[in-house]
C-alpha cells in the first residue's frame, strides 16, 4: 500500500504524536456521535406519531423496507465521508447516519423503556456492557498492533448470512431467537476489531470522520444485539 495518497499520509506512517492526535479526533467524534444519538433518540421518543409509525414498520415486509432504507443511508454516508474533502459535507453525512440509527432504534428503546418493568435498568446495563466490550476490543487491537484486515471476508459472509436469516424471519414470521442475537454480537465484535484496525491501516491523517463513522456503526450494532439479549431475559 502507498505510504501516502496525494498529500495525505496513512496513519500507519505518521509519527507517534500525530497518531495519538488522529486517535483522539476519531474517538472524540465517536463519543460525540453517541451523545447526538441520545439527543435524537430523546426527541424522537417525544412524538407519538413517530413511535406509532416505527412500531408499525417492525412487522413482516415493512421491516425489510426499513432495513433497506437504513442500508441505503449507511452506504451513502460512508461514501460521502470518504469521497468528499469538504468537512461540512462529511459532518452532514455523519449526522444523517446518526439520525437514521436513532430512528431505527425507536421501537427497541421504546419497548425497553415503557413496556418492560425494569426497562431503564436494562438500558443502563446494556449500555455499560456495550461500552465495556467496545473498549476491551479496541484495546486488543492497540495492544497487539496486529492488522486484522483479514477479518473482512469472514465479516462480509457473516453479514450476508445474517441478512438472509432476517429476510426469511420477516417473510415467514419466525423469531430468530437468542442465539441469533449472540451470533450478531460476535459479528459486531469482529466488526469493531476490524474497524479499529482500519484506523492504522486504511485511513489517512485527515479521515477521522469516516473512521469515526465506521466505529460508531459497529458500536451501535453491538448495542442493538446486547440490548436484545437483555430484553429476551426480562
Amino acid at each position: 500500500m502507498e505510504n501516502n495518497i496525494g498529500n495525505k499520509l496513512l496513519v500507519a506512517h505518521l509519527d507517534d504524536a500525530e497518531k495519538v492526535a488522529f486517535y483522539k479526533k476519531t474517538y472524540s467524534h465517536v463519543a460525540g456521535g453517541v451523545l447526538v444519538f441520545i439527543l435524537f433518540e430523546y426527541l424522537l421518543l417525544q412524538s407519538d406519531t413517530i413511535i406509532d409509525f416505527m412500531l408499525s414498520m417492525t412487522e413482516g415486509w415493512r421491516w425489510l423496507i426499513m432495513l433497506g432504507g437504513f442500508m441505503f443511508i449507511t452506504n451513502y454516508a460512508e461514501k460521502m465521508t470518504l469521497k468528499t474533502p469538504d468537512k461540512n459535507m462529511q459532518y452532514l453525512a455523519f449526522g444523517i447516519y446518526i439520525l437514521a440509527e436513532a430512528l431505527i432504534f425507536v421501537p427497541l428503546i421504546y419497548i425497553a423503556a415503557f413496556y418492560m418493568e425494569s426497562g431503564p435498568e436494562i438500558l443502563n446495563q446494556a449500555a455499560i456492557v456495550t461500552l465495556a466490550l467496545f473498549t476491551g476490543l479496541s484495546a486488543v487491537v492497540f495492544v497487539t498492533k496486529k492488522d486484522f484486515s483479514f477479518l473482512r471476508t469472514g465479516l462480509t459472509v457473516g453479514f450476508f448470512i445474517a441478512m438472509g436469516l432476517i429476510i426469511a424471519g420477516s417473510l415467514f414470521g419466525f423469531n430468530l431467537g437468542l442465539w441469533f442475537s449472540v451470533g450478531m454480537c460476535l459479528l459486531a465484535a469482529g466488526s469493531i476489531i476490524y474497524q479499529t484496525s482500519n484506523l492504522v491501516n486504511k485511513y489517512t491523517n485527515d479521515e477521522y470522520i469516516p473512521a469515526a463513522l465506521g466505529l460508531f456503526a459497529s458500536l451501535m450494532l453491538l448495542f442493538w444485539y446486547v440490548l436484545s439479549i437483555f430484553l429476551s431475559r426480562d
